[in-house]
């Protein structure tokens, strides 16, 4: 028994030793940048025309690169904000040939040529929107991150004659998370814009 607790012990003495030798090293040491790697030199690029808020906007674009990203990134379109880039917060909602969409789950590859509104092209003229204008009157938001997402989808909600009951609207507007609790107040603004008789105004 004593020989085999030295060797274990030894063992133990030896991996710990060599561990922390091939840490020493940098085998093991984190990337030094947090940037993310660039993509390769010869990586395929896409040809798109997004045609956002009635302007024609062309961009090459790596195939995997979101309509979110795109957006923000490429055509400095930030209103449309990144929440949980996974589809699950709405934050990212925009139109896209008149539906709803998550856009961080939307290639721009798939939007190429087709019709997309996000919150900058709802005001016209110099005038809010109704709906803008219905959020700002019953104070539809508190921190405003996801209001921009929470608007296109209300625009969407009464165009799609579902705006027939509070909970109907509460169904329909799920997608759309509020972290503040401003759901009442929201439900309230879109009831303004929209009676309850499922009226699809404000288009």
């Amino acid at each position: 028994m004593a020989a085999l607790d030295w060797t274990r012990r030894t063992f133990l003495r030896l991996s710990s030793l060599t561990g922390g030798w091939i840490a020493a090293g940098g085998l093991f040491a984190p990337p030094v940048s947090g940037e993310p790697a660039p993509p390769p030199a010869d990586a395929e690029t896409v040809a798109v025309t997004l045609r956002v808020n009635g302007t024609a906007r062309p961009l090459t674009l790596d195939p995997r690169t979101s309509l979110l990203d795109a957006l923000r990134e490429h055509l400095g379109l930030t209103g449309t904000k990144k929440g949980c880039d996974m589809g699950a917060c709405g934050a990212c909602t925009v139109h896209l040939d008149g539906r709803r969409v998550v856009s961080c789950l939307t290639l721009a590859a798939m939007a190429d040529g087709r019709a997309i509104t996000t919150i900058e092209g709802l005001a016209q003229g110099g005038r809010l929107h109704p709906m803008q204008a219905a959020f700002v009157a019953h104070d539809g938001m508190q921190c405003g991150y996801c209001t921009p997402g929470q608007i296109m989808s209300a625009v969407a909600l009464v165009r799609e004659g579902r705006a027939t009951s509070e909970a109907a609207i509460r169904e329909f507007m799920s997608g759309n998370i509020c972290r503040c609790g401003a759901y009442p107040n929201i439900v309230d603004a879109i009831t303004s814009v929209a009676p309850l008789s499922g009226s699809s105004e404000a288009r």
